[in-house]
């Protein structure tokens, strides 16, 4: 593999990064500086981590960026879940990030336990 962006999960967190910034523009102005602006630290999180995994020397360390990405899922989750709750979001809106989390979360999940085994 030559880059990053031939990942599938990068690609698929990128699309999740579109698809989260448009569901923030349903957040009511209060939370720009609470959940908006942790849900964008999150969802940048996620690609930015397996890129820069990549980019490293040792699988160990490409594990651990992976390890991250998936952590800055699992927020990313929680916090839509959070804005569901609250009624900023409504389950339909929010079904399509929903569904890349969960993909991402499989691919990441896959890609940890075979270089795991490898390494």
């Amino acid at each position: 593999m030559n880059s990053y962006r031939e990942l599938i999960v990068w690609q698929k967190s990128m699309q999740l990064v579109k698809v989260v910034y448009a569901l923030l523009e349903m957040l009511p102005k209060k939370e720009l500086y609470a959940l908006d602006a942790q849900m964008r630290r999150a969802v940048i999180s996620i690609p930015s981590n397996i890129a820069e995994g990549q980019g490293r020397s040792t699988v160990k360390d490409f594990i651990h960026f992976l390890s991250i990405a998936r952590g800055s899922k699992y927020e990313l989750e929680t916090q839509i879940l959070i804005c569901i709750d609250l009624g900023y979001f409504s389950v339909q809106a929010a079904e399509n990030a929903m569904k890349l989390c969960d993909e991402i979360g499989k691919m990441l999940n896959s890609i940890i336990i075979k270089l795991s085994t490898k390494n």
